[in-house]
Order: C-alpha cells, then structure tokens, then sequence
C-alpha cells in the first residue's frame, strides 16, 4: 500500500512538473473554441469532440483513452493536459483529482481552459478568468460543454440542452451539441476544423479496436456537415468490420446483416458492395453476387481487373468458372 501511494505520488509530480515546463512552448493566442466531454453510461462508451476557427484542431484539443477517459485542451491551449490527464487518470485519479493536480502546477492557469471525464462518469471543468470573452463551462450528469471566444454566452448552455435532449447513440448527441453551438452563434471568428472521438468504456488492451470513431476535419467551409459525413462513413466500415467478424465465425446471416446495415449508409461507395459480393461468392451464394459485382464493374472496371486476382490470395474460390462468370457480369 505505501509504495502504490509513492508511485502515485511520484506519477502526479511528474506531471506538475511537465505542465509547468509546457509553458515556455505553449501557443500565444487562442487556438481552440467549442467542445465536449462525454459519456454514455449504457455503454460506457466515452467520447470527445471540437469545432474552432483554427486549423487542425482534432491534433490538439481532444484527448481519449479507453476505459480511462476523456480531456478537451483549449483556449491558449496546452496539450500537456490531455497526454497527463488521461495519465494520471490511467492511475486511478478521478477527473477532479486530476484537474486539480494539473491546474496546481500550471504557472498561468487564467488563461486555460480544460475538461475532462473519468471512465466512472465524474466530470471535470475549468474556464480560466482571462480566457476571452465569451467565455464558459456548463457541467451535467456524464459531460461538459465548454467555449470561448464565442460570439455570445448563449452557446454552451444550448450545447448542454441539445446534448440533454437528442436522442441517438454518444456520437450523435455530441454532434447535436456541436451544431447548437453553431446555430447559437459560435465562434466570433467564424469555423475551420473539428473533430470527434468516442472509444469504449473498458479497454481490450488493442487500442486499435477500442476506437469507435476517430475522425478529424483539418480545414473545411462547412466543418461540422463534414464530420457528420465522415461519422456515417464510419457507421457504415463498422458494420463491415462487424460483417467480416461474422464471416469469421461462420455466421453467414449476421454477416449480411452488417454488410447490407453498411451498404444502406453509404449506397454509392463501390468498395463496399465489391466486398459483400465476394462474402457472398465464398458463401456459395454466386448467382446473388452477380448483381453486385455487375453495379461496381460498371462503376469502375478496375474492380474487374482486380477480381482474377484474388484466387491467389485466397479471397476468392480458385475455380475459373466461378471466377468466369462472374467477370461476365458486365
């Protein structure tokens, strides 16, 4: 128990003393706006995200890790927040003890403003006194919504509102919160970036497959419409993961479940229906391919080039009459 207490110790004065020597290299005017920290406690699932007039935001503000939690860095921003918050939280810190550490060791905390939510669902903000105007947080049950340099001090309350009151699952209703801010006025300079992120409640260990959606807008007219673009993007190689799991496991219905669930979000997207009509041909379901494989050959022959390839990468049967009819379907 003392040498758990000491390294615990030990990890939270690292980070004091990282926050404090961030600052000689920290931005000199505001780089972030609006944003929010959230999680779903039917899932688990938590969840940032960000809209600014600055570029690249999704590089900077929005921090994640599963079964650890979530940060939002901005104002005049200092990224140390998220790498330790989420480290110090990895150790069992709430996100309380965490900002209050961070905020302790940081030299000018008046001109940060943070938030961040633990995997328990305890939240955590701070709107720094210099932060410009205006300027604010406003903390519920499972998220913070927090701005600054907004065009008025009507935007987080209408972000927290929407949160509140959308239905749908994390992604959306933090998506919803993102476009009240902009309805609500938003950002005094206008819009550039945004991003979103939600990873899993608990961690698997392969951060990879913990990350449901990590997606960023660099630099766009219209930033939120695309990221909701990307989100359904995302929604629909979900379910053709989810579909080439199923296939995995010999589940042949679930997988076309998950494939058609994908070809429904996005029904122009060729590489999509290509690949449920090889999950078909390896079903031994060939006469229902040849529909599909038709559509994307008209769409683009490459797909025809590509197909008498597979058979040698085991994607495909290697029997020339299978893979003779089906380059016919054109």
């Amino acid at each position: 128990m003392v040498m758990t207490r000491f390294f615990s110790l030990l990890i939270v004065l690292i980070a004091l003393s990282a926050v404090a020597t961030a600052q000689s290299t920290q931005p000199l005017r505001p780089v972030h706006t609006f944003s929010i920290v959230a999680r779903d406690p039917a899932t688990g699932q938590l969840g940032v995200a960000v809209q600014s007039h600055w570029f690249n935001v999704g590089s900077v503000v929005p921090w994640a890790e599963a079964g650890v939690g979530v940060v939002a860095t901005q104002s005049f921003v200092d990224p140390s927040y998220g790498k330790l918050g989420l480290e110090l939280m990895r150790t069992g810190k709430s996100a309380n003890e965490t900002l209050k550490a961070l905020l302790a060791g940081d030299t000018t905390p008046e001109v940060r403003q943070v938030a961040m939510i633990d995997a328990a669902g305890h939240v955590a903000a701070h709107t720094g006194a210099k932060d410009i105007q205006a300027a604010g947080h406003q903390a519920g049950e499972n998220y913070s919504v927090q701005a600054n340099l907004m065009l008025n001090a009507t935007v987080w309350p209408a972000m927290a509102r929407a949160f509140e009151s959308t239905k749908g699952d994390l992604a959306d209703r933090m998506l919803a919160a993102l476009d009240a801010a902009q309805a609500a006025g938003g950002d005094i300079r206008g819009r550039q970036s945004a991003a979103l992120i939600v990873v899993s409640g608990t961690s698997t260990g392969k951060a990879w497959n913990d990350r449901i959606f990590d997606l960023r807008v660099d630099d766009s007219a219209e930033p939120l419409r695309e990221l909701r673009r990307l989100v359904v993007l995302q929604r629909a190689y979900n379910h053709m993961n989810a579909g080439d799991l199923a296939v995995e496991k010999k589940d042949n219905d679930g997988a076309l479940r998950e494939y058609s669930a994908a070809a429904a979000l996005v029904p122009d997207n060729l590489e999509m229906v290509y690949w449920h009509a090889v999950a078909l041909v390896n079903m031994g379901r060939v006469d229902e391919s040849l529909p599909l494989f038709r559509r994307v050959f008209r769409g683009d022959a490459n797909w025809k080039t590509l197909t008498p390839r597979l058979p040698a990468a085991g994607l495909l049967p290697n029997d020339p009459m299978i893979i003779n009819r089906i380059l016919a379907a054109n």
